[in-house]
């Protein structure tokens, strides 16, 4: 037997969604007949508000949950700072979820720990964001979640999201490079099932291409967003007949591989070797000479995240037939600092 809902007792009581809402909290706007027919269409009808979305107006504690599976421990906590932050704001407890973005039982392991935990919904970090499949299972069992994807615009699937424009950022640290006058840059990728890096591979080829500069495959190497990928990559990229005079890491900790790299091998950066990162982590500062980077506020974003999932929450309870939330985009901001520098002997370039 189905549980009845907010519309059926709207229905009983012969009153507006709105009207049962506001009544449902306690609102005192409500006059007192219309507030006891639906009060006892509540009691007929056996209806049990949804309190996780109540609680977006009430000062209880519910739960959300975060999910997540990234091998960057500064890019997790920023997650975990961001939402808890929301969490915090709202009144809302917090689940930690790390899981493993290639199980083929993700699905069914997602909703079980809604139903167990008795969540109110999920903040998806990439990859499992970005899976479609795992996606439509949610929306099939119910479950309200809110995306944190890789984006240059709005994607209107019909899916909530929080995007980042990582391509345009790419973009922007490309030609960076190339106005200093760098025509040999290597691009070194993170992992391929992360939306992030082919798009940040796009900015890359496309910011070669608007400044007329063939691509040069040789000086593109797969890897993942890990120190030892960087380390190793740079290495490969050292030992070509015609080297790289500038890097691209898809992140930061592939950045500072390269940095490490370059030092093994008595490069002088900026001035051999001009090395650029992505995200902008803390040791992107602290590194000598410290790392060129796109500044991503991921603790910024995520609570955004979190922000977004709650209203629609609150959205979704109050039966409103008016259009959901907004999503959010974000674009992460070049960050120009000592590790880029003019090739010996090289002229900056203009676009073509």
């Amino acid at each position: 037997m189905r549980h009845a809902t907010i519309k059926d007792v709207a229905k009983r009581a012969g009153v507006s969604l709105k009207t049962v809402s506001r009544v449902i909290n306690q609102e005192s706007s409500v006059r007192a007949d219309t507030r006891q027919k639906v009060e006892r269409a509540v009691e007929a009808l056996g209806y049990r508000p949804n309190l996780s979305a109540r609680s977006l107006r009430a000062a209880h504690s519910y739960a959300i949950g975060l999910v997540y599976d990234n091998p960057n421990a500064h890019y997790v906590i920023s997650l975990q700072e961001g939402v808890l932050s929301a969490c915090r704001e709202r009144g809302f407890g917090l689940q930690i979820h790390p899981c493993d973005a290639s199980s083929p039982h993700l699905a069914d392991e997602l909703v079980s720990l809604v139903k167990r935990a008795r969540l109110a919904g999920l903040v998806l970090a990439p990859p499992m964001s970005e899976q479609p499949e795992l996606i439509a299972t949610l929306k099939e069992h119910g479950v309200h979640f809110v995306r944190i994807i890789a984006s240059r615009d709005d994607p209107q699937d019909g899916y909530p999201c929080v995007y980042v424009d990582d391509r345009d950022a790419a973009y922007a640290i490309t030609e960076h490079l190339i106005q200093l006058g760098h025509t040999r840059i290597g691009f070194l990728w993170g992992e391929p099932h992360h939306r992030s890096s082919p798009e940040r591979y796009q900015g890359y080829a496309d910011a070669l291409k608007d400044y007329g500069i063939a691509l040069n495959k040789k000086l593109v190497l797969p890897g993942r967003y890990a120190f030892d990928d960087g380390f190793r990559g740079a290495r490969k990229l050292f030992a070509l007949k015609e080297p790289p005079t500038a890097i691209f890491g898809s992140n930061d900790e592939i950045a500072a591989g390269v940095l490490a790299a370059a030092r093994s091998t008595g490069l002088d950066v900026p001035w051999d070797l001009s090395i650029a990162g992505f995200e902008d982590n803390p040791f992107s500062k602290q590194a000598w000479p410290a790392l060129t980077t796109a500044r991503q506020s991921t603790r910024e974003i995520a609570q955004h995240a979190a922000l977004r999932l709650m209203a629609e929450l609150q959205h979704a309870e109050s039966g409103d037939d008016t259009a959901p939330p907004a999503n959010e985009g974000f674009v992460p901001e070049l960050v120009v600092r000592g590790s880029t520098a003019p090739p010996r002997g090289a002229n900056p370039r203009k676009r073509g």
